[in-house]
């Protein structure tokens, strides 16, 4: 009985052995494999593309507008393009979703804008990938976000939140708005600006009529209500180039004199108008006396002339039906700001006209523009 047990634990221990040593080739078997198939891959996703930094800017003002231009190395010759992922950026807005692209005999040098946002600003991580004609895929390099140099300014009360390589007044108006206020209105262009970031200190109301923003070169249309007894609209932007704030000044000076076609905002000064139609009646009186005197009815013309100015300039100005619940607007702009809305259908003066725009005199002698389309049909 012994003998059988002796004899049966070597069998186990030779077949079990034997398993064993199976299961270490196939093992090994599949290891290689996965070796092979590894070197296979690497070699298939080889490094082409290598980047680095041509300049980043050793100082940013939060709210400035700055580039950030990478240098990129690509050892294939032929390839349809090189495309880029951001990630990972702090305190920052990416301004281009692709970056503009200047070349020298070795490299592209690739160029992204940003705004900075906050004081504690990184720039992300650029990845690259190379985009082959025959759609082989390459190993993407990418590039690791720095920290930057971000500071505040400690401007006045009379900054206006813009940061620019340049702002200048283009043109601008300023009118009666009613007894207490005027408004000015002005265009405004800039360079490297966010320019939707205007806002000004010590005015009644403010805003943007329209603006075309771009962050290399924008313009804005700008309206500021002001006190009456203000006589200067003054304030300040920060200026890079210079490193330094710049005062701008807009005179206040109330007049009839249209910036535009369409920012005729004060309805027509009829103040000297009397003292004119006085003097056509007097001219006429005199032409019709002549007449009699003469008996010339050549001095007609000298009757004709001045009666039609004295009816033109005497006849009132034409009321207008306006719809309820139609929008009476700042300025003749679309999308412009909306003051006042009609809470039902009633005249109004109606004391000019553009294209598509009627401006009206309100009960409370405030002037604003409506829209064509608001006006009852007859």
């Amino acid at each position: 009985m012994i003998r059988l047990l002796l004899v049966w634990l070597l069998l186990y221990g030779v077949i079990f052995a034997n398993v064993d040593d199976a299961a270490q080739e196939i093992d090994s078997s599949v290891n290689s494999a996965n070796t092979e198939e590894e070197i296979t891959q690497n070699d298939a996703l080889q490094k082409v593309i290598y980047l680095s930094y041509e300049k980043i800017p050793q100082r940013v003002i939060k709210g400035e507008i700055f580039k950030v231009t990478i240098k990129t190395l690509c050892v294939v010759k032929d390839f349809v393009d090189i495309t880029y992922e951001l990630s990972g950026s702090e305190g920052l807005k990416l301004l281009s979703d692709f970056p503009s692209r200047e070349t020298d005999p070795k490299h592209y040098l690739e160029t992204f804008y940003f705004l900075a946002t906050s004081e504690n600003a990184k720039l992300p991580n650029f990845k690259a990938t190379l985009l082959d004609y025959n759609n082989k895929k390459y190993d993407t390099t990418t590039l690791e976000g720095e920290k930057l140099n971000v500071i505040s300014l400690n401007p006045k009360s009379d900054f206006s939140n813009i940061i620019a390589n340049s702002f200048d007044i283009v043109e601008y108006k300023t009118t009666s708005y009613d007894a207490t206020y005027n408004i000015v209105v002005f265009v405004a262009a800039a360079t490297n600006s966010n320019i939707s970031a205007l806002k000004l200190n010590g005015v009644y109301k403010q805003g943007i009529e329209s603006v075309a923003d771009s962050y290399l070169n924008s313009k804005v249309t700008y309206y500021a209500i002001i006190d009456k007894r203000v006589e200067n609209l003054a304030f300040s932007y920060f200026n890079i180039i210079k490193d330094k704030f710049i005062q701008i000044n807009i005179p206040i000076i109330v007049n009839d004199d249209s910036v535009t076609t369409q920012s005729d905002l004060k309805p027509k000064d009829q103040s000297h108008e009397i003292l004119k139609m006085g003097i056509a009646t007097i001219v006429a009186i005199i032409a019709f006396l002549i007449i009699l005197w003469k008996k010339q009815y050549i001095y007609l013309i000298f009757i004709i002339i001045p009666l039609v100015y004295v009816l033109y300039t005497g006849t009132p100005s034409k009321e207008i039906c306006i719809k309820e619940g139609s929008s009476i607007y700042l300025l003749p702009v679309a999308n412009g700001t909306i003051f006042e809305t009609t809470s039902s259908q009633y005249n109004l003066q109606k004391e000019f006209e553009v294209k598509g725009w009627a401006k009206v005199q309100l009960r409370d002698k405030k002037i604003g523009w409506v829209k064509d389309e608001d006006i009852c049909s007859n």
